[in-house]
Protein backbone atom coordinates (compact mmCIF):
# COMPACT_ATOMS: atom_id res chain seq x y z
CA UNK A 1 0.00 0.00 0.00
CA UNK A 2 1.36 3.53 -0.99
CA UNK A 3 2.41 5.82 1.99
CA UNK A 4 -0.87 7.26 3.51
CA UNK A 5 0.42 9.95 4.78
CA UNK A 6 2.21 13.22 3.28
CA UNK A 7 4.75 13.08 6.39
CA UNK A 8 6.63 10.48 7.82
CA UNK A 9 5.92 6.81 7.24
CA UNK A 10 4.31 6.54 10.92
CA UNK A 11 3.19 9.66 13.47
CA UNK A 12 1.21 9.99 15.55
CA UNK A 13 -0.87 12.99 14.89
CA UNK A 14 -0.18 12.40 11.25
CA UNK A 15 -3.54 12.95 9.04
CA UNK A 16 -4.24 10.80 5.87
CA UNK A 17 -4.66 13.23 3.04
CA UNK A 18 -7.72 12.90 0.08
CA UNK A 19 -5.12 10.84 -2.17
CA UNK A 20 -4.43 8.31 0.65
CA UNK A 21 -8.04 7.79 1.10
CA UNK A 22 -8.38 7.88 -2.21
CA UNK A 23 -5.68 5.17 -2.87
CA UNK A 24 -7.08 3.00 -0.28
CA UNK A 25 -10.96 3.16 -1.00
CA UNK A 26 -9.47 2.19 -4.68
CA UNK A 27 -7.69 -1.39 -2.98
CA UNK A 28 -11.15 -1.70 -0.89
CA UNK A 29 -13.29 -1.45 -4.31
CA UNK A 30 -10.97 -3.76 -6.08
CA UNK A 31 -11.51 -6.42 -3.00
CA UNK A 32 -7.96 -6.21 -1.98
CA UNK A 33 -8.11 -5.25 1.81
CA UNK A 34 -9.32 -7.41 4.66
CA UNK A 35 -10.56 -5.28 7.98
CA UNK A 36 -9.20 -6.95 11.21
CA UNK A 37 -11.41 -5.95 13.94
CA UNK A 38 -10.58 -5.48 17.55
CA UNK A 39 -12.23 -4.68 20.97
CA UNK A 40 -12.09 -1.02 20.75
CA UNK A 41 -15.39 -1.01 18.53
CA UNK A 42 -17.11 -3.34 20.82
CA UNK A 43 -18.54 -0.38 22.59
CA UNK A 44 -22.53 -1.20 23.94
CA UNK A 45 -25.29 0.66 25.78
CA UNK A 46 -25.31 -0.85 29.37
CA UNK A 47 -27.05 0.10 31.89
CA UNK A 48 -24.35 2.33 33.19
CA UNK A 49 -24.08 4.15 29.65
CA UNK A 50 -22.39 3.63 26.31
CA UNK A 51 -19.21 0.92 27.84
CA UNK A 52 -16.62 -1.19 25.76
CA UNK A 53 -18.02 -4.86 26.18
CA UNK A 54 -14.58 -6.43 27.60
CA UNK A 55 -14.57 -3.36 30.22
CA UNK A 56 -18.56 -4.41 31.12
CA UNK A 57 -17.85 -8.14 30.43
CA UNK A 58 -14.61 -8.08 33.03
CA UNK A 59 -16.42 -6.52 35.88
CA UNK A 60 -19.77 -8.45 35.88
CA UNK A 61 -17.59 -11.64 35.87
CA UNK A 62 -15.72 -10.53 38.85
CA UNK A 63 -19.05 -10.04 40.78
CA UNK A 64 -20.36 -13.43 39.79
CA UNK A 65 -16.83 -14.80 41.27
CA UNK A 66 -17.39 -12.31 44.33
CA UNK A 67 -14.19 -10.76 43.21
CA UNK A 68 -13.67 -7.23 45.41
CA UNK A 69 -14.51 -4.54 42.81
CA UNK A 70 -13.15 -0.91 43.29
CA UNK A 71 -15.44 1.80 41.95
CA UNK A 72 -11.95 4.17 42.42
CA UNK A 73 -9.58 2.49 40.85
CA UNK A 74 -9.27 1.34 37.19
CA UNK A 75 -11.58 -1.01 35.99
CA UNK A 76 -10.06 -4.43 35.97
CA UNK A 77 -9.40 -6.45 32.57
CA UNK A 78 -10.36 -10.13 31.43
CA UNK A 79 -7.12 -11.01 32.06
CA UNK A 80 -7.38 -9.17 35.63
CA UNK A 81 -10.09 -11.47 36.80
CA UNK A 82 -8.86 -14.84 35.59
CA UNK A 83 -5.51 -14.46 37.31
CA UNK A 84 -7.56 -13.43 40.60
CA UNK A 85 -9.20 -17.01 40.08
CA UNK A 86 -6.74 -18.95 39.75
CA UNK A 87 -4.80 -18.03 42.19
CA UNK A 88 -7.73 -18.22 44.78
CA UNK A 89 -7.34 -22.02 43.23
CA UNK A 90 -10.29 -21.61 40.93
CA UNK A 91 -10.76 -23.91 37.60
CA UNK A 92 -9.95 -22.47 34.72
CA UNK A 93 -12.38 -24.15 32.28
CA UNK A 94 -15.04 -22.66 34.80
CA UNK A 95 -14.45 -19.16 33.56
CA UNK A 96 -15.87 -19.78 29.69
CA UNK A 97 -18.77 -21.34 31.28
CA UNK A 98 -19.84 -18.03 33.57
CA UNK A 99 -18.62 -15.58 30.50
CA UNK A 100 -21.17 -17.64 28.39
CA UNK A 101 -24.04 -17.48 30.59
CA UNK A 102 -23.41 -13.72 31.49
CA UNK A 103 -23.54 -12.82 27.91
CA UNK A 104 -26.41 -15.05 27.42
CA UNK A 105 -28.09 -13.28 30.08
CA UNK A 106 -27.76 -9.59 28.40
CA UNK A 107 -28.87 -8.01 24.61
CA UNK A 108 -26.62 -5.87 22.91
CA UNK A 109 -27.72 -4.00 19.89
CA UNK A 110 -24.20 -4.17 17.28
CA UNK A 111 -22.54 -1.22 17.84
CA UNK A 112 -23.05 1.92 15.24
CA UNK A 113 -19.35 1.52 14.27
CA UNK A 114 -19.38 -1.79 13.36
CA UNK A 115 -22.96 -1.21 11.35
CA UNK A 116 -20.76 1.13 9.46
CA UNK A 117 -17.84 -1.04 8.56
CA UNK A 118 -20.77 -4.05 7.58
CA UNK A 119 -22.68 -1.49 5.43
CA UNK A 120 -19.03 -1.02 3.04
CA UNK A 121 -19.76 -3.91 1.10
CA UNK A 122 -17.00 -4.19 -0.94
CA UNK A 123 -15.18 -5.93 2.17
CA UNK A 124 -16.34 -9.94 2.02
CA UNK A 125 -13.87 -11.37 4.61
CA UNK A 126 -13.91 -9.54 8.23
CA UNK A 127 -11.47 -11.44 11.08
CA UNK A 128 -11.82 -10.45 13.93
CA UNK A 129 -10.06 -10.92 16.84
CA UNK A 130 -13.07 -10.57 20.03
CA UNK A 131 -14.95 -13.58 20.48
CA UNK A 132 -18.52 -11.95 20.84
CA UNK A 133 -21.03 -11.95 17.59
CA UNK A 134 -21.68 -8.49 17.05
CA UNK A 135 -19.43 -7.53 14.45
CA UNK A 136 -21.82 -10.39 12.43
CA UNK A 137 -24.55 -9.02 14.15
CA UNK A 138 -23.67 -5.86 12.52
CA UNK A 139 -23.49 -7.78 9.05
CA UNK A 140 -26.96 -9.56 9.68
CA UNK A 141 -28.61 -5.65 10.42
CA UNK A 142 -26.73 -4.16 7.48
CA UNK A 143 -26.85 -6.57 4.53
CA UNK A 144 -30.16 -9.28 5.55
CA UNK A 145 -32.36 -7.61 7.09
CA UNK A 146 -31.37 -9.18 10.24
CA UNK A 147 -31.83 -12.67 9.39
CA UNK A 148 -28.74 -14.57 10.09
CA UNK A 149 -27.04 -15.00 6.78
CA UNK A 150 -23.77 -14.23 7.84
CA UNK A 151 -20.96 -17.20 7.59
CA UNK A 152 -19.04 -17.57 10.78
CA UNK A 153 -15.81 -19.47 11.22
CA UNK A 154 -13.95 -19.93 14.63
CA UNK A 155 -10.51 -20.94 15.44
CA UNK A 156 -9.39 -22.67 18.12
CA UNK A 157 -5.92 -23.73 19.34
CA UNK A 158 -7.04 -27.59 19.22
CA UNK A 159 -8.42 -27.98 16.36
CA UNK A 160 -7.52 -26.77 12.41
CA UNK A 161 -10.48 -24.34 11.45
CA UNK A 162 -9.67 -22.84 7.75
CA UNK A 163 -11.84 -20.66 5.63
CA UNK A 164 -14.16 -23.11 3.68
CA UNK A 165 -12.76 -21.54 0.22
CA UNK A 166 -11.02 -19.34 -0.99
CA UNK A 167 -12.11 -16.03 -0.77
CA UNK A 168 -13.26 -15.40 -4.28
CA UNK A 169 -15.30 -18.17 -3.84
CA UNK A 170 -17.12 -17.24 -0.59
CA UNK A 171 -21.16 -16.58 -1.40
CA UNK A 172 -21.68 -14.41 1.18
CA UNK A 173 -19.50 -12.28 3.95
CA UNK A 174 -17.96 -14.54 6.66
CA UNK A 175 -16.42 -13.41 10.13
CA UNK A 176 -13.11 -15.32 10.81
CA UNK A 177 -12.32 -15.40 14.73
CA UNK A 178 -8.89 -15.25 14.82
CA UNK A 179 -9.29 -15.78 18.81
CA UNK A 180 -12.02 -18.45 18.85
CA UNK A 181 -15.85 -17.60 19.61
CA UNK A 182 -17.90 -16.97 22.58
CA UNK A 183 -19.31 -21.03 24.02
CA UNK A 184 -19.07 -22.80 27.38
CA UNK A 185 -15.68 -24.69 26.81
CA UNK A 186 -12.18 -23.52 26.74
CA UNK A 187 -12.12 -22.74 23.00
CA UNK A 188 -11.46 -18.81 23.08
CA UNK A 189 -9.45 -16.15 24.76
CA UNK A 190 -10.14 -14.70 27.79
CA UNK A 191 -6.86 -14.08 29.12
CA UNK A 192 -2.53 -13.56 28.69
CA UNK A 193 -2.06 -17.10 28.50
CA UNK A 194 -5.00 -18.17 26.41
CA UNK A 195 -3.51 -15.53 23.68
CA UNK A 196 -0.02 -17.15 23.97
CA UNK A 197 -1.62 -20.87 23.33
CA UNK A 198 -3.53 -19.40 20.54
CA UNK A 199 -0.78 -17.71 18.84
CA UNK A 200 1.56 -20.95 19.41
CA UNK A 201 -0.77 -22.94 17.76
CA UNK A 202 -1.35 -20.81 15.11
CA UNK A 203 2.22 -21.23 14.62
CA UNK A 204 2.54 -25.06 14.18
CA UNK A 205 2.43 -27.01 10.99
CA UNK A 206 -0.73 -28.74 11.60
CA UNK A 207 -3.22 -25.74 13.04
CA UNK A 208 -2.03 -23.49 10.74
CA UNK A 209 -5.02 -21.87 8.94
CA UNK A 210 -3.63 -22.04 4.84
CA UNK A 211 -6.36 -20.81 3.01
CA UNK A 212 -6.60 -17.45 5.71
CA UNK A 213 -2.77 -16.69 6.02
CA UNK A 214 -2.93 -17.10 1.84
CA UNK A 215 -5.25 -14.29 1.96
CA UNK A 216 -3.46 -12.11 4.57
CA UNK A 217 -0.33 -12.42 3.00
CA UNK A 218 -1.90 -11.26 -0.39
CA UNK A 219 -3.86 -8.32 1.11
CA UNK A 220 -3.48 -5.56 2.32
CA UNK A 221 -4.76 -5.23 6.22
CA UNK A 222 -7.08 -2.92 8.17
CA UNK A 223 -6.27 -3.64 12.41
CA UNK A 224 -9.30 -1.42 13.36
CA UNK A 225 -9.50 -1.37 17.36
CA UNK A 226 -6.23 -2.65 18.45
CA UNK A 227 -6.73 -6.32 20.71
CA UNK A 228 -3.01 -7.50 20.52
CA UNK A 229 0.40 -5.54 22.60
CA UNK A 230 2.77 -4.15 21.09
CA UNK A 231 4.88 -7.05 20.82
CA UNK A 232 2.25 -9.06 19.72
CA UNK A 233 0.85 -6.80 16.98
CA UNK A 234 4.85 -6.85 15.46
CA UNK A 235 4.21 -11.02 15.77
CA UNK A 236 0.99 -11.12 13.86
CA UNK A 237 2.41 -8.76 10.86
CA UNK A 238 5.38 -11.04 10.74
CA UNK A 239 3.23 -14.12 10.73
CA UNK A 240 0.50 -12.37 8.36
CA UNK A 241 3.55 -11.09 5.44
CA UNK A 242 5.36 -14.70 6.26
CA UNK A 243 8.40 -12.83 5.43
CA UNK A 244 11.03 -10.37 7.13
CA UNK A 245 8.81 -6.90 7.19
CA UNK A 246 11.41 -5.15 6.16
CA UNK A 247 11.90 -6.90 3.05
CA UNK A 248 10.20 -5.45 -0.24
CA UNK A 249 6.42 -6.07 -0.74
CA UNK A 250 3.62 -5.12 -2.94
CA UNK A 251 0.92 -5.04 0.05
CA UNK A 252 0.78 -2.85 3.59
CA UNK A 253 -1.11 -2.49 6.78
CA UNK A 254 -3.26 0.35 8.25
CA UNK A 255 -3.38 0.13 12.00
CA UNK A 256 -6.14 2.28 14.22
CA UNK A 257 -6.93 1.98 17.54
CA UNK A 258 -6.46 4.57 20.62
CA UNK A 259 -3.58 3.36 22.05
CA UNK A 260 -1.14 2.68 19.48
CA UNK A 261 0.54 6.41 19.52
CA UNK A 262 1.02 5.74 23.01
CA UNK A 263 3.76 2.40 22.31
CA UNK A 264 6.43 4.09 20.92
CA UNK A 265 8.26 1.16 20.71
CA UNK A 266 5.71 -0.23 18.51
CA UNK A 267 5.83 3.54 16.74
CA UNK A 268 9.48 3.34 16.19
CA UNK A 269 9.85 -0.24 15.04
CA UNK A 270 7.17 0.49 12.14
CA UNK A 271 8.68 3.65 11.26
CA UNK A 272 12.44 2.05 11.42
CA UNK A 273 11.52 -1.28 9.90
CA UNK A 274 8.32 -2.16 8.16
CA UNK A 275 7.71 0.74 6.38
CA UNK A 276 4.89 -0.61 4.70
CA UNK A 277 2.69 -0.29 7.97
CA UNK A 278 0.81 2.98 8.52
CA UNK A 279 -0.66 4.29 11.64
CA UNK A 280 -3.57 5.88 12.13
CA UNK A 281 -3.57 7.84 15.33
CA UNK A 282 -6.60 9.22 15.89
CA UNK A 283 -8.83 6.19 17.15
CA UNK A 284 -10.54 3.03 15.72
CA UNK A 285 -14.16 5.09 15.47
CA UNK A 286 -13.04 8.11 13.63
CA UNK A 287 -10.84 6.18 11.33
CA UNK A 288 -14.58 4.08 10.81
CA UNK A 289 -16.38 7.35 10.74
CA UNK A 290 -14.21 8.78 8.17
CA UNK A 291 -13.92 5.76 5.89
CA UNK A 292 -17.51 5.27 6.08
CA UNK A 293 -18.06 8.65 4.49
CA UNK A 294 -15.96 8.37 1.91
CA UNK A 295 -17.12 4.71 0.80
CA UNK A 296 -21.10 6.15 0.80
CA UNK A 297 -19.65 9.54 -1.12
CA UNK A 298 -17.59 7.54 -3.69
CA UNK A 299 -20.34 4.44 -3.70
CA UNK A 300 -23.54 5.43 -2.71
CA UNK A 301 -26.02 4.74 -0.12
CA UNK A 302 -25.00 1.64 1.90
CA UNK A 303 -27.28 -1.72 2.00
CA UNK A 304 -29.10 -0.09 5.27
CA UNK A 305 -30.04 2.96 3.90
CA UNK A 306 -32.01 1.34 1.19
CA UNK A 307 -34.24 -0.04 4.11
CA UNK A 308 -37.41 1.67 4.51
CA UNK A 309 -37.06 3.97 1.49
CA UNK A 310 -39.60 4.36 -0.90
CA UNK A 311 -39.34 1.95 -3.53
CA UNK A 312 -42.41 2.30 -5.95
CA UNK A 313 -44.22 5.59 -6.84
CA UNK A 314 -46.16 6.83 -4.46
CA UNK A 315 -46.57 3.98 -2.24
CA UNK A 316 -45.89 3.25 1.15
CA UNK A 317 -42.32 2.25 1.83
CA UNK A 318 -41.02 -0.77 1.42
CA UNK A 319 -38.85 -3.06 3.51
CA UNK A 320 -36.25 -5.74 2.16
CA UNK A 321 -37.20 -9.16 3.73
CA UNK A 322 -35.10 -11.57 3.14
CA UNK A 323 -36.18 -14.56 0.43
CA UNK A 324 -37.09 -18.15 2.02
CA UNK A 325 -35.06 -20.94 1.77
CA UNK A 326 -37.65 -22.34 -1.05
CA UNK A 327 -38.64 -20.63 -3.76
CA UNK A 328 -42.67 -20.09 -4.93
CA UNK A 329 -44.32 -21.60 -8.03
CA UNK A 330 -43.79 -18.71 -10.75
CA UNK A 331 -42.25 -16.48 -8.74
CA UNK A 332 -39.24 -13.85 -9.96
CA UNK A 333 -36.00 -15.43 -10.15
CA UNK A 334 -33.49 -12.24 -9.40
CA UNK A 335 -29.23 -13.92 -10.80
CA UNK A 336 -27.01 -11.37 -9.71
CA UNK A 337 -23.61 -11.56 -8.63
CA UNK A 338 -22.48 -11.11 -4.83
CA UNK A 339 -20.84 -7.99 -4.83
CA UNK A 340 -24.55 -6.52 -5.64
CA UNK A 341 -26.40 -7.64 -3.15
CA UNK A 342 -27.30 -4.31 -2.13
CA UNK A 343 -29.18 -3.50 -5.16
CA UNK A 344 -30.75 -6.71 -5.62
CA UNK A 345 -32.42 -6.21 -1.93
CA UNK A 346 -33.56 -2.51 -2.89
CA UNK A 347 -34.84 -4.66 -5.97
CA UNK A 348 -36.28 -6.93 -4.27
CA UNK A 349 -37.97 -4.75 -2.00
CA UNK A 350 -39.51 -2.88 -4.78
CA UNK A 351 -40.84 -5.66 -6.06
CA UNK A 352 -42.67 -7.05 -2.73
CA UNK A 353 -43.95 -3.39 -2.51
CA UNK A 354 -45.32 -3.97 -5.87
CA UNK A 355 -46.96 -7.54 -4.81
CA UNK A 356 -44.33 -9.43 -7.42
CA UNK A 357 -43.80 -12.50 -5.33
CA UNK A 358 -39.43 -12.46 -6.33
CA UNK A 359 -36.83 -14.58 -5.32
CA UNK A 360 -33.09 -14.86 -4.98
CA UNK A 361 -30.25 -17.05 -3.62
CA UNK A 362 -28.89 -15.81 -0.09
CA UNK A 363 -27.91 -19.33 0.80
CA UNK A 364 -30.17 -20.24 2.58
CA UNK A 365 -30.62 -23.31 1.03
CA UNK A 366 -30.72 -26.22 3.61
CA UNK A 367 -27.90 -27.88 4.90
CA UNK A 368 -26.40 -30.64 2.79
CA UNK A 369 -28.69 -29.44 -0.34
CA UNK A 370 -27.39 -30.63 -3.95
CA UNK A 371 -26.73 -26.73 -4.51
CA UNK A 372 -26.56 -26.55 -8.20
CA UNK A 373 -29.32 -29.63 -8.80
CA UNK A 374 -31.60 -27.14 -6.36
CA UNK A 375 -30.80 -23.75 -8.06
CA UNK A 376 -31.13 -25.21 -11.57
CA UNK A 377 -34.56 -26.39 -10.71
CA UNK A 378 -35.68 -22.84 -9.59
CA UNK A 379 -34.54 -21.51 -12.83
CA UNK A 380 -36.93 -24.36 -14.55
CA UNK A 381 -39.82 -23.56 -12.41
CA UNK A 382 -39.86 -19.39 -12.03
CA UNK A 383 -42.13 -17.09 -13.82
CA UNK A 384 -39.67 -15.05 -15.19
CA UNK A 385 -35.83 -14.71 -14.59
CA UNK A 386 -34.09 -11.09 -13.75
CA UNK A 387 -30.30 -10.98 -14.55
CA UNK A 388 -29.19 -8.37 -13.20
CA UNK A 389 -26.10 -6.58 -15.25
CA UNK A 390 -23.74 -4.21 -14.08
CA UNK A 391 -19.70 -2.86 -13.78
CA UNK A 392 -19.89 -6.24 -11.13
CA UNK A 393 -20.90 -8.78 -13.55
CA UNK A 394 -18.47 -7.39 -16.19
CA UNK A 395 -15.50 -7.73 -13.97
CA UNK A 396 -16.48 -11.88 -13.24
CA UNK A 397 -15.88 -14.23 -16.00
CA UNK A 398 -16.86 -16.68 -13.75
CA UNK A 399 -19.24 -17.38 -10.96
CA UNK A 400 -22.57 -19.09 -9.84
CA UNK A 401 -24.91 -16.22 -11.91
CA UNK A 402 -22.92 -16.97 -15.11
CA UNK A 403 -24.45 -20.68 -14.87
CA UNK A 404 -28.24 -19.31 -13.65
CA UNK A 405 -27.68 -17.13 -17.40
CA UNK A 406 -27.12 -20.41 -18.80
CA UNK A 407 -29.64 -22.25 -17.81
CA UNK A 408 -32.73 -19.74 -18.20
CA UNK A 409 -31.04 -19.09 -21.77
CA UNK A 410 -31.22 -23.22 -22.15
CA UNK A 411 -34.93 -22.93 -20.98
CA UNK A 412 -35.88 -20.51 -23.74
CA UNK A 413 -34.80 -23.30 -26.33
CA UNK A 414 -38.49 -24.82 -25.11
CA UNK A 415 -40.54 -21.88 -25.31
CA UNK A 416 -42.19 -20.76 -27.99
CA UNK A 417 -40.55 -17.85 -30.36
CA UNK A 418 -40.80 -14.24 -29.11
CA UNK A 419 -41.71 -15.78 -25.65
CA UNK A 420 -40.83 -13.16 -22.59
CA UNK A 421 -39.11 -15.39 -20.23
CA UNK A 422 -35.55 -13.32 -19.55
CA UNK A 423 -36.02 -9.48 -18.34
CA UNK A 424 -32.19 -8.08 -18.33
CA UNK A 425 -32.36 -5.40 -15.52
CA UNK A 426 -29.26 -2.98 -15.24
CA UNK A 427 -28.39 -1.18 -12.22
CA UNK A 428 -26.01 1.28 -13.49
CA UNK A 429 -24.89 2.74 -16.23
CA UNK A 430 -22.88 -0.37 -18.03
CA UNK A 431 -23.53 -0.43 -21.96
CA UNK A 432 -25.30 -3.14 -24.12
CA UNK A 433 -23.02 -3.59 -27.24
CA UNK A 434 -19.95 -4.23 -24.52
CA UNK A 435 -22.01 -6.60 -22.14
CA UNK A 436 -20.79 -9.36 -21.22
CA UNK A 437 -23.89 -11.74 -21.24
CA UNK A 438 -25.27 -14.32 -23.74
CA UNK A 439 -26.34 -13.61 -26.88
CA UNK A 440 -29.96 -13.86 -25.54
CA UNK A 441 -29.60 -11.38 -22.97
CA UNK A 442 -28.94 -8.78 -26.18
CA UNK A 443 -32.32 -10.22 -27.95
CA UNK A 444 -34.87 -8.62 -24.93
CA UNK A 445 -35.29 -5.53 -23.83
CA UNK A 446 -33.25 -4.07 -20.92
CA UNK A 447 -34.38 -2.06 -17.93
CA UNK A 448 -32.49 0.44 -16.24
CA UNK A 449 -32.94 0.90 -12.63
CA UNK A 450 -30.01 2.72 -11.47
CA UNK A 451 -29.37 1.16 -7.71
CA UNK A 452 -32.15 -1.21 -8.41
CA UNK A 453 -34.96 1.12 -7.42
CA UNK A 454 -37.95 0.06 -8.79
CA UNK A 455 -40.33 2.72 -10.39
CA UNK A 456 -44.05 2.38 -10.18
CA UNK A 457 -43.88 2.12 -14.75
CA UNK A 458 -42.10 -0.96 -14.15
CA UNK A 459 -43.65 -2.89 -11.26
CA UNK A 460 -47.07 -2.12 -13.34
CA UNK A 461 -45.66 -3.45 -16.16
CA UNK A 462 -44.15 -6.72 -15.00
CA UNK A 463 -47.46 -6.84 -12.85
CA UNK A 464 -48.97 -7.19 -16.70
CA UNK A 465 -46.79 -9.92 -17.90
CA UNK A 466 -46.91 -12.13 -14.66
CA UNK A 467 -51.01 -11.57 -14.82
CA UNK A 468 -50.48 -12.30 -18.90
CA UNK A 469 -48.29 -15.60 -18.80
CA UNK A 470 -50.10 -19.00 -19.54
CA UNK A 471 -49.35 -21.72 -17.37
CA UNK A 472 -46.40 -23.67 -18.02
Amino acid sequence: MPPLTAESPVSAGAAFDDDAWEDLLNYIEEKRVIPIIGPELCVVQTDAGPENLYTWLARSLAVRLNQPVDADAPPPTLNDVVVRHLSGRGRREDLYARIRTIMRESTFAPPPALVKLAEITDFDLYLSTTCDSLLEDALNVARFGGAKSTDVVAYTPSKLVDLPASREKLLRPLVYHLMGRLSASPTYVISDEDVLECVCALQTAHYTPQKLFNELEQNHLLLIGGGFSDWLTRLFLRLAKRRRLSDPRDVGEVLAYARAGDEPGLVFFLQEVSSRTRLFSGGAASFVDELHRRWLARRGPAPSAAVGRPVVGNEEPGRFLPPGGEMADRAVFISYAREDLAAVQQLKAGLDAAGINAWFDMEQLDSGDDFARKIRGNVARCGYFIPVISANTQRRFEGWFRREWNWAVDRTEGMVAGARFILPVCIDDTPEKSALVPEHFLKAHWTRLPGGVVTAEVAARLKELLAAKPQQ
